[in-house]
């Protein structure tokens, strides 16, 4: 492999959920645990679970499964805490994945404009063409999302 070649390779995280695989840029990853007691609590926010406690934060555990495949899915096996950037902050997010983790160096091809909001990009690895997801986009909060923050304004701007 070229010195050029070797540049254009990205570090990812290779994840199941369902029957499906996935795959995250390792930058947005920063560890993989096992499932533990999940807090939950009064709140509108349908995408997220409940919290759980790791290093000492509180950390939103969002359901992603029923975005990306259709459906919820009750078995999970880990906790994929992953960064989410906001703006200038970024947050630790739990992802529940029903299956091993694998890191892969792997060419990221862009996504097109008729991809869904959470499509970093693409991968192809062992004959299968895979999702790069975006984290940020993928668990945005209803206040990050263009259609809100206007109606936000709108009612800031009535009052």
């Amino acid at each position: 492999m070229t010195a050029v070649a070797e540049l254009e390779l990205q570090s990812v995280v290779l994840l199941r959920l369902g029957d499906r695989r996935f795959a995250i840029a390792a930058t947005e990853v920063s560890e993989l645990v096992a499932p533990s007691r999940m807090f939950k609590f009064p709140h509108r926010t349908p995408q997220v679970e409940g919290v759980i406690l790791r290093r000492g934060r509180i950390v939103p555990v969002c359901e992603i499964a029923e975005q990306l495949l259709g459906k919820k899915i009750s078995a999970r096996r880990f906790y994929l805490i992953a960064v989410r950037r906001y703006g200038r902050q970024n947050e630790w997010v739990a992802l529940p994945i029903t299956g091993e983790c694998e890191l892969i160096n792997a060419e990221i091809t862009d996504p097109s404009e008729s991809d869904a909001p959470h499509v970093a990009g693409w991968i192809s690895h062992d004959g299968n063409v895979i999702e790069v997801l975006d984290v940020s986009a993928l668990t945005a909060r209803p206040e990050d999302q263009p259609a809100f923050a206007r109606a936000q304004t709108l009612v800031e701007a009535m009052s």
